[in-house]
């Protein structure tokens, strides 16, 4: 069903747009850490949060996406654009009640989550949180646009799309930050303004008639119950699994922010490296959902496998050389942000860690995944993650680092062991063949 050629255009556009999306990350980090390291570990706190709370209509793009790639596998046009105007509807409305909610306890949500961190760290956190709140609708307007035109195999759009949103972040915070040194504001605002111009670029593209999937009037959506049935049916149990393995991040968070400002900041510097060794497997991981879910609605399971395998393959030869690379270059790279002597010891020996499982264990227990979720085999896949975050990554990150003294190192060996639990069970999944036993198209 799929070129070599077919699949490289899919795929480039989407490793570039996952690059891109962690590059600005690394800036805004690099250039807040010029007001400190409280500074650092305030948007660092936030951040964490903050892609909890985006995961949720996140995961609805991507069961708006299963079910718009299995209409378009099964040449039902028709269907698929009512899929797309569903999905806009309802992750944008959930995207407003979040940003209420996030806009009206800004300080409790902090103080609950983290408790009595630093009234410094706090003061910076709250600012960030505040200001980032604003931009939840419109990244759920962009991600469900972007994920409709991955499925309709046009992910140009979303990575040219990305880096005009990328462009704004970083202009916009190279002169407020170092400007006008308005610290952490001088990061938030930029990523506002970002992820509008994103969104409203993201609307108007959509509503283009020669797209195969498009959304003729943005104003009038409607409602269709039956529809939204079937995207809430893929997006809800991937938003509990995603959000519950954000919410067992967090939780760890507070562990790591118990161990003082060193280990939290080395944390947030490895932890955003870390974001640039797993954009490969992130990019072809929604290819995945794209190739495997129009496969799977044509009813060629044989071509979804072939494919799966395929993908996991290419995923596996780019992550080797990239960590292998970044291994190499690690001094240079942990010096861009301009540490102290002790935490910057502390950020090269979690990135060594880090590159090493990430190259062997990471992609089936995160790529491979996203082929089993595009034939509707969703309730597997959370109940899986719910039990390996739970008992492995939250349990053991408690015992290595606080009971046994490891520190933060304890907390990335305890997500490492995660990792492994999960590849074990989807890879079990994957070849026994159960996935292949839920789509909603026969």
């Amino acid at each position: 069903m799929f070129t070599n050629k077919q699949l490289y255009k899919l795929i480039i556009p989407l490793i570039i747009e996952q690059l891109l999306a962690v590059t600005v990350g690394m800036v805004n980090i690099i250039m807040v850490a010029r007001a400190g390291e409280v500074a650092v570990s305030g948007v660092s706190l936030v951040d964490t949060l903050n892609v909890l709370l985006i995961t949720i209509f996140s995961s609805l793009a991507t069961g708006g996406a299963v079910v718009a790639a299995q209409y378009i596998g099964h040449k039902e046009t028709e269907n698929a654009c009512k899929s797309a105007k569903q999905l806009l509807l309802i992750s944008t409305i959930i995207a407003l009640i979040i940003m209420a909610f996030s806009l009206l306890g800004n300080y409790y949500i902090l103080r609950i989550i983290y408790g009595n961190i630093d009234a410094a760290v706090m003061d910076n956190a709250r600012i960030y949180f505040y200001v980032t709140s604003f931009s939840f609708p419109f990244l759920a307007i962009y991600n469900s646009c972007a994920a409709l035109f991955r499925v309709m195999g046009n992910s140009k759009i979303s990575m040219y799309a990305s880096l005009i949103m990328n462009a704004i972040n970083i202009v916009g915070s190279a002169v407020l930050v170092m400007g006008f040194h308005m610290g952490v504001m001088g990061v938030a605002v930029p990523a506002l303004l970002a992820r509008i111009s994103a969104a409203l670029i993201m609307l108007f593209l959509i509503r283009n008639k020669k797209n195969p999937i498009y959304i003729d009037h943005v104003m009038k959506l409607g409602l269709d119950i039956p529809m939204i049935k079937r995207i809430l049916q893929i997006g809800v149990p991937n938003g509990i699994e995603n959000g519950i393995f954000q919410i067992g991040k967090i939780l760890v968070q507070g562990l790591t922010a118990s161990f003082g400002t060193v280990a939290m900041s080395a944390n947030a510097v490895a932890q955003t490296i870390a974001g640039l060794e797993i954009i490969p497997g992130n990019g072809i991981g929604l290819a995945m959902i794209t190739v495997v879910g129009q496969c799977v609605g044509a009813g060629d399971y044989g071509q979804a496998k072939k494919y799966a395998i395929k993908l996991l393959k290419l995923t596996y030869a780019i992550m080797l050389v990239l960590n292998i690379g970044i291994i190499l270059l690690r001094n240079p790279i942990v010096n861009i942000f301009n540490l102290s002597t002790e935490t910057n010891a502390l950020t090269l020996q979690l990135i060594i860690y880090h590159s090493i499982c990430c190259c062997t264990i990471w992609p089936i227990a995160f790529a491979l995944p996203n082929a089993i979720r595009a034939a509707n085999d969703v309730k597997y896949t959370m109940v899986i993650s719910i039990i390996s975050m739970w008992l492995w990554r939250i349990g053991f990150s408690y015992i290595l680092a606080d009971f046994l003294k490891l520190g933060v190192l304890g907390v990335w060996i305890a997500m490492t062991i995660d990792w492994f639990f999960r590849a074990i069970c989807f890879l079990i999944r994957f070849i026994n063949g159960k996935w292949k036993l839920h789509s909603f198209i026969h």
